[in-house]
Order: C-alpha cells, then sequence, then structure tokens
C-alpha cells in the first residue's frame, strides 16, 4: 500500500466533517487534548495501571459520536450526550475523566442556540460530573478544574461560533447583493435594447416597406428611403456598440458596489473614483477579478479602518494605459502572506494582458497594491469602428 496522498487526506476529511468541512483540520488537532486522559501516569502511584485499560475502551466510542456529531446534525444533542456518559463511565476509573466532559461543553455551543443555553447544559453536565465525584470520594479539585475549564471551552468555542455564522451570514449577503446587481443589470439591458432595436426596427421596416411600394412608380424617392434605411441602420449599430460598451464596463461597476457593500458590513471605508472609459472586455473582467480577490483580502486579513480603490486613464500620444490603485490603511504584510492570499494569481491574470501589478505591503503600515495595463482597442471593436464609419 502507497503513501496517503494529500487528496485522499481531504476525501477523509470530507468524509468525517460533512458540512463542517469550513473548519479545515482543527477538530483533528482538537483531538490533541485527549493526552490529559493520561494524567493518571503523573499523579498516581506508579505500576497503578488498572485506569489504563478502562480508558482506552472509551476512546473508540468517543471518537464516533465525536465525529458522528459533525455529520449528523439533528443527532448533535445526543451525541453530547453521549460523550458525558463517558466520562461518568470512566470516573471510577480515571480521575482524569472529565476531559470528556470539555469536548462535550464545546459542542453545546453546536447543538443548542445562544450563549445561555449552551451555559445551562454544561453546567447541567458539570453538576453529574460534580455528585458523581464528591460520592466516589475524589478530590474537589477535579471538580474545580473541570468548572473552569468546561466554561472557558464553552465560551470560547460559542464566540468561534458566532464568528463563523456572522461570516455565513456576510458571504451570504454578499452572493445576494451580487445577484441583485446582476437581475438589475439584465432588466437595465433588457430596457435599453427594447428601447434602443424597438424604434429602430420598425422605422427599417416602414421604410423598405414604403421603399417597396415606390420603386416602380417614384424611383428616386424609393431611393432617398433605401437610403434613409442606410443611415438608420448605422445610427442603430453605434447605438447598440454604445449599449455593449455599457454592458461591459457593468461588470466592473457591479464589482465595485458589491465592493463597498462588503466592506461596509465590516466596518471599513471605501472610496471609489474611476475615470469613465471604454475597456475590451478582457481587460474588463481582469480589473473586476482584481479588485474581487483584493477587497476579499482586506476584509479577511489587513483589519483595515479605511480603503480606497482608483482606477484612472493616462493618455500619452495615441496609446492609453490603465491603472488600478487599492490601498487600505491596514496591518501590511501582504507579500509574505501571498502563498495564501492570491497575489501570485492577480499578478498573473494583469500579466497575461501584457500589465503589471506591484504590491508595496509593509508590516503595520498597510497595503498598496498598483495594476498598470496597456489599454487596446480589441478587434472586434476596430472592426465595429470601421463598419460604422
Amino acid at each position: 500500500m502507497g503513501p496517503i496522498r494529500p487528496a485522499g487526506l481531504n476525501r477523509l476529511r470530507r468524509r468525517l466533517l460533512g458540512d463542517h468541512e469550513f473548519l479545515g483540520w482543527g477538530p483533528f488537532l482538537w483531538l490533541l487534548y485527549l493526552v490529559y486522559l493520561f494524567l493518571p501516569l503523573v499523579i498516581l502511584p506508579r505500576g497503578d495501571l488498572r485506569w489504563l485499560w478502562p480508558t482506552l475502551l472509551t476512546i473508540p466510542p468517543f471518537l464516533f459520536l465525536y465525529f458522528y456529531r459533525y455529520r449528523n446534525k439533528e443527532r448533535g444533542l445526543a451525541c453530547v450526550l453521549g460523550i458525558a456518559l463517558l466520562s461518568y463511565v470512566l470516573t471510577p476509573f480515571n480521575p482524569a475523566a472529565f476531559t470528556y466532559l470539555t469536548y462535550a461543553a464545546a459542542a453545546s455551543t453546536y447543538v443548542v442556540r445562544g450563549l445561555l443555553r449552551a451555559l445551562l447544559l454544561t453546567l447541567g453536565l458539570l453538576a453529574v460530573q460534580a455528585v458523581e465525584t464528591l460520592y466516589l470520594h475524589q478530590s474537589p479539585l477535579d471538580i474545580a478544574v473541570a468548572v473552569v475549564v468546561c466554561l472557558m471551552c464553552c465560551l470560547i468555542t460559542q464566540f468561534q461560533v458566532e464568528g463563523w455564522r456572522r461570516s455565513e451570514a456576510l458571504k451570504l449577503s454578499h452572493e445576494e447583493i451580487r445577484r441583485l446587481a446582476a437581475v438589475a443589470e439584465r432588466e437595465r439591458i433588457g430596457r435599453d435594447l427594447h428601447d434602443l432595436l424597438g424604434h429602430t426596427l420598425s422605422l427599417i421596416a416602414l421604410k423598405s416597406e414604403l421603399a417597396g411600394k415606390l420603386i416602380e412608380r417614384d424611383p428616386r424617392t424609393a431611393l432617398r428611403e433605401i437610403n434613409g434605411v442606410t443611415e438608420v441602420a448605422r445610427e442603430a449599430l453605434r447605438q447598440v456598440r454604445t449599449a455593449v460598451m455599457g454592458i461591459r464596463s457593468a461588470e466592473l461597476a457591479s464589482e465595485l458596489v458589491s465592493a463597498q457593500a462588503l466592506l461596509a458590513s465590516c466596518g471599513i471605508e471605501l472610496t471609489c473614483t474611476r475615470d469613465e472609459a471604454s475597456l475590451p472586455a478582457q481587460v474588463e473582467t481582469a480589473l473586476a477579478m482584481v479588485v474581487r480577490e483584493a477587497v476579499t483580502n482586506i476584509q479577511r486579513h489587513a483589519e483595515a479602518k479605511r480603503a480606497r480603490i482608483e482606477l484612472t486613464v493616462a493618455r500619452v500620444n495615441e496609446e492609453s494605459t490603465l491603472r488600478l490603485l487599492i490601498v487600505d490603511d491596514g496591518r501590511g504584510g501582504a507579500v509574505a502572506q501571498a502563498g495564501g492570499n492570491g497575489l501570485a494569481g492577480m499578478a498573473e491574470r494583469v500579466r497575461s494582458l501584457g500589465g503589471l501589478l506591484q504590491v508595496e505591503s509593509p508590516h503595520g503600515r498597510g497595503t498598496c497594491l498598483r495594476a498598470t495595463l496597456p489599454l487596446k482597442p480589441t478587434i472586434a471593436e476596430v472592426q465595429a469602428v470601421r463598419a460604422v464609419g
């Protein structure tokens, strides 16, 4: 059998955690706390191993309940109670059995809504543990340690869960903003095309019909109507080109609106300024993706209070250069984290269009991202200009 590859480990993680895969490898690292089950090696007399076999026998059912809770939300409370029961069963043999209770306390925030309910559930489990400990004449210090550790686990996990829930709600809100922006844009396009082409095509049809009726008895007037059809068609082509340019630029405009909503929900003030310019489709898409990636990094990592996005077009002779500037006043250090925050992908995207991406991100002084691209008309645009001309 060959070595386990990372892809195999990821499949195993997805299988064990189910919908909680977003937690990464955290649930596996938390299992390291099971080492406290073996404290009797230190606190009990040397050679007394009567606690060892009962402890080892409880680990497999604990692991089953631990991972089963992640995959089956509706059985979460039963799993928490089952883990607590393992603590009660093991306590007569192992004074460190309350280690299981810390996992039950941490999981309580997942199975009940609200901090108060999670604390009440944890205190109820601790009360049973305290009664058993006193009945067995074990050290009251064990009770005190269990209470402190379990309440801390409950509170810390509650804050983490609330953070994840807010992050998920923010993500859904961000996606809803994108969806609404796309719907509004489709409606605008529909109205523009109806207003633009409805009247124009009706006029072309009317003039063509009139020219057909006049072509035999009044060729001069028919020719004038045909020339009118040609002029109307040329004007319609020009208006369609303008509308298409507007549709292309709407992608970046939508991304900027979405960026403001995302950062505002995190308490980050975003200022956007841009020069009006018709952008080639591939440049438009690249800029939108760079803005999206950069704003996501600001929201997740920068810890900023303010950010700024500037899009300017500099014209020298007949050539134009597009400059995108994204600045924040956060903690910086983005270059050091380039492997994980998408900077390499942004740089490659800009480079593929003949541009350059520069990042300045000193620690504690924010991040400044500059993207410079040559602004050249596309082949389709050149052909359209020739057709209109």
